[in-house]
């Protein structure tokens, strides 16, 4: 009998597999309309819905990796360490604090005027590496397929040294953290900033990347790099059949954001998307 429902685990394991690699279901930040946006306890909301995890990632004084969507501790949804009110604004810069302060601030008690549906928890912004345990060690607990990641380089040229450090440190110290856990097969970098996305392909060639747009045409973006990434992830209602076809004759996936009604969803699979983000993760 256990060996039976090995075997059958293993079958269903599979399936999952191949059903992910078909059509990406990608989870917005874990589960931003369910759980705290990029913590712990939304991936492994969103590793129950058996998406992948798409999160943020940004870095702090002391150099951490963090996933963080924001290069700020927000006032939108944080408290301080007494669990008061932080001031409204971009103050609290995390490239300009070490995490030892960063992880005092609580990122899942207050109440999120745009996602109502969220549980609240008290809870902190992460390290990377240790989300990404956390990840791992819960698919194998519930017998999971291992986790599949989508990592934003949170970059602009403007947040160079302010909020961020330049491309190329940014991204070295991203992969450094990618490679130590093993996950570099299960990985998506992406970006709207062209620089970090031209680094990795140059250096870490067996990395996808997707190009994240939010205006535009297909054509103008293609140009901004020198290759041709393995996803071009657009605002979803820049979404035609056509920009799709066109992706396809180039060999390029077309992956959305931000998806989170299930008609959308349902719109956009009939026209041909390979992957949907959503912040609903059970709306798939």
């Amino acid at each position: 009998m256990r060996n039976l429902v090995l075997a059958l685990l293993l079958i269903f394991s599979n399936l999952v597999s191949m059903a992910q690699a078909n059509f990406d279901k990608q989870g917005h930040r874990g589960s931003r309309g369910l759980m705290p946006e990029n913590t712990i306890p939304a991936m492994k909301l969103a590793l129950d819905y058996g998406v992948t995890l798409e999160m943020d990632i940004a870095i702090s004084k002391d150099k951490k990796v963090l996933v963080s969507h924001d290069p700020y501790i927000s006032d939108v949804f944080a408290l301080d360490q007494n669990g008061k009110e932080i001031p409204k604004g971009k103050g609290l810069k995390l490239y300009q604090m070490n995490y030892a302060e960063i992880k005092t601030y609580d990122v899942g008690s207050k109440f999120h005027p745009l996602f109502p549906e969220q549980k609240k928890l008290k809870v902190n912004i992460p390290l990377l590496e240790d989300l990404i345990d956390a990840s791992e060690a819960y698919a194998k607990e519930k017998g999971y397929p291992a986790p599949h990641y989508n990592m934003e380089t949170k970059i602009t040229p403007k947040g160079d040294g302010e909020l961020h450090p330049a491309p190329e440190e940014f991204v070295k110290r991203l992969m450094k953290v990618i490679k130590k856990k093993g996950i570099i097969d299960r990985l998506i970098i992406q970006s709207f900033d062209p620089r970090s996305l031209e680094i990795v392909h140059q250096k870490y060639p067996q990395v996808k990347t997707a190009y994240l747009v939010s205006k535009g045409s297909l054509e103008n973006h293609l140009k901004d790099l020198s290759f041709k990434p393995a996803i071009y992830s657009p605002a979803y209602k820049l979404v035609t059949k056509e920009m799709i076809e066109a992706c396809k004759k180039q060999g390029i996936k077309v992956i959305p954001w931000t998806v989170n009604t299930k008609e959308e969803i349902e719109k956009l699979k009939a026209l041909g998307v390979d992957g949907i983000i959503s912040d609903y993760p059970n709306l798939f």
